[in-house]
């Protein structure tokens, strides 16, 4: 037996030291947020005002910051653990779920000013927008996704029995995938129904919270944390068609249509990226070391950064780390 745990242990050393910081991803720049302290959950992004929207759940604020500038220009303080963010850009509003009064609030986009308050009664969290109609989906509590129509108002609920995580609408098959860590699985619920209508195991794989979707090839990439590994789920049929080891402390995934790449974002201190070479067929390309802790960050493809949350520790101040990929990367440019 000790024998066999000095093998794991090897083995497991090995390979979160292979191909460190090589690949796609260069550091670019970093932005400073001082006096920021705790952990720091999700992002959202104005596209057209080029601003970074952050969740900075142990400081009890939302930090924004000029992506052009790279600088922090107003901060939204005096929350309970801020957790979801989600920018409306046809109506220019800022939600942000706050899971430590189970409370969503609307904000002007332009002065960040408060405009209207709604109670989903406990952890409200993950925030997704509805892409046709424009309603906001915010999971919460034990078990519950509520839904936020476009004049602001609470307008329904849909149960799960369990509280969901990352979720991902899929308008080519009228269907929205939520992970349910408790229930060991993914929930699918029927877009237009409002219901949930089957349940995708993991099988041995568990602590599923972050996900990403490639509607094009009808592929679902679930991040878990133990063991540390990322599942592609064939969303037609439910079964699981690989599954890859990857970065520790996983809580975001997104997926790089354009160069067929995923980025998983570990608070054990990395970006992993894996490579679609077919919708079957994925292969580890590289891994670049961020900051312990760090494991929630915004992918924006059309400025080819993927920036990443570093939260204060060991003397250092918090900061987002602005990472140039692919042919941004080999251009170069940015400051430090």
């Amino acid at each position: 037996m000790r024998l066999l745990i000095v093998y794991l242990f090897a083995f497991q050393l090995a390979f979160s030291s292979r191909g460190q910081n090589v690949g796609p991803l260069r550091l670019e720049k970093k932005v400073l947020l001082p006096g920021v302290t705790g952990r720091i959950d999700h992002f959202s992004a104005d596209i057209a005002g080029r601003r970074l929207f952050i969740a900075a759940l142990g400081n009890g604020s939302v930090e924004v910051v000029d992506a052009e500038r790279g600088e922090r220009i107003f901060e939204i303080k005096g929350l309970k653990e801020p957790q979801g963010l989600l920018y409306d850009s046809e109506r220019n509003r800022l939600y942000v779920a706050t899971g430590g009064d189970g409370k969503v609030r609307i904000y002007d986009g332009k002065s960040l000013g408060l405009e209207s308050t709604l109670d989903f009664g406990d952890d409200a969290d993950n925030l997704r927008m509805d892409p046709e109609s424009g309603e906001v989906w915010v999971g919460f509590g034990n078990g519950e996704i509520g839904i936020i129509d476009s004049s602001g108002q609470k307008v329904g609920t849909i149960s799960l029995g369990s509280h969901p995580e990352s979720f991902q609408f899929d308008e080519t098959a009228d269907r929205v995938y939520v992970n349910v860590t408790k229930q060991l699985g993914v929930a699918v619920i029927d877009w237009k129904k409002r219901a949930v209508i089957a349940k995708w195991a993991l099988g041995l794989s568990f602590a599923n919270y972050p996900m990403a979707l490639d509607r094009a090839n009808r592929r679902l990439f679930v991040g878990c944390r133990l063991p540390a590994r990322l599942l592609v789920i064939d969303t037609t049929s439910g079964q699981i068609i690989k599954a890859l080891p990857t970065v520790g402390d996983a809580d975001e995934v997104f997926y790089d249509e354009k160069r067929r790449c995923i980025y998983i974002v570990g608070g054990e201190g990395a970006i992993e990226v894996i490579r679609q070479q077919s919708p079957d067929v994925y292969q580890a390309a590289s891994r670049t070391v961020t900051a312990s802790g760090a494991r929630t960050g915004y992918w924006w493809p059309s400025s080819d950064r993927l920036y990443v949350a570093a939260p204060a520790k060991g003397g250092q101040t918090a900061a987002v780390l602005v990472y140039a990929v692919g042919g941004a990367a080999e251009r170069g440019g940015g400051a430090e």
